[in-house]
């Protein structure tokens, strides 16, 4: 197992380095430091004595790749590719264009990203499981036909709906909870109710329909024909047999997205004022602020690529004929 892992994250590593390539042409050769100090600078009566100052207070006034003016090793080091993205790969996310410590501020966003998005996978996963097993048990009648229509509606509706209609029935009409804001230690849970409910609500259309196809694509096989030609009855058939033979693309599902958990939502942090990685990243593209977007792009690669190892060895956790080779 330890080795099967181990061989995973060095197949990674191509890729991780591949990220950070694209990441650093994207930001430094297509979009110039000259270009970020006259996008912070403004585009307008900008002197290029501003520009010089920008770029030296940020340390984007170095070479590239290679810096001539330096001996030995401090010739790669002492370069921008250096000091903004191969430092990256040791978790070293340095400091913002605003001088605030990356690191720092990632280690304090991802609780409350976390306090949203567990609890909305968690509450998620129950209820779509839940109700696409009942419409997979009374399928090809009413019920089943109703449910998929209600479903395909919801899945179609913007989360965006979700989110401010949410905010004026529970929030503004009802007053049951605050529409945005956020608080810490256990006062923080009546700010989280409703980003919850919301996440809760705006993914059971999708979850319920995909859910709902496994199952019924489990039920077509010959495995549960013979279980029921011996007499097994369909609730005990739908949970001990259905249910368990469906796990792993459920798995490949939930373990991909649980990297995403820790990213945070964009909107639903955005919206609800939460102080979140989310709101965090959107915070620093409207602030154009490239060290935290260049942090947070390649900290989402780690994650992703964490996700599909997990992927992997929990298929060898609900399904025995999968083996680490």
């Amino acid at each position: 197992m330890m080795a099967y892992i181990v061989r995973r994250a060095l197949y990674a590593i191509p890729i991780l380095i591949g990220v950070n390539i694209i990441t650093f042409v994207l930001f430094f050769v297509l979009n110039s430091p000259d270009d970020m100090a006259r996008l912070h600078l403004g585009t307008k009566h900008v002197t290029p004595e501003a520009i010089s100052a920008w770029k030296h207070e940020h340390g984007y006034d170095k070479p590239l790749l290679f810096n001539a003016r330096r001996d030995g090793i401090e010739a790669l080091t002492d370069t921008i590719f250096f000091r903004n993205s191969a430092r990256l790969f040791a978790f070293d996310f340095g400091l913002s264009d605003s001088g605030r410590d990356i690191g720092h501020d990632i280690a304090q966003r991802m609780w409350p990203s976390l306090a949203i998005a567990v609890p909305t996978l968690l509450v998620g996963l129950a209820i779509n499981i839940t109700l696409a097993l009942m419409l997979a048990l009374f399928r090809a009648t009413y019920l089943d036909f109703w449910g998929v229509v209600i479903a395909v509606a919801m899945m179609s509706i913007s989360s965006l709906f979700y989110i401010i209609g949410g905010q004026f029935l529970l929030g503004k009409l009802l007053h049951l909870v605050p529409i945005s804001g956020y608080d810490t230690g256990a006062a923080a849970w009546k700010f989280l109710v409703l980003p919850v409910i919301v996440g809760v609500i705006s993914g059971i259309g999708s979850g319920v329909r995909w859910y709902r196809t496994l199952f019924l694509e489990e039920i077509g096989k010959d495995y549960v024909r013979t279980a029921r030609a011996k007499g097994l009855g369909e609730m005990r058939l739908m949970f001990a047999h259905v249910l368990r033979n469906a796990l792993i693309p459920i798995l490949t599902g939930v373990v991909v997205i649980l990297p995403l958990l820790f990213m945070g939502s964009l909107l639903v942090e955005s919206f609800f004022g939460i102080p979140g990685l989310g709101s965090y990243t959107i915070d620093a593209i409207n602030r154009q602020d490239f060290a935290i977007v260049r942090s947070m792009v390649f900290l989402g690669s780690v994650m992703y690529i964490l996700g599909l190892i997990l992927t992997d060895v929990s298929y060898t956790l609900v399904d025995p004929r999968v083996r680490l080779s």
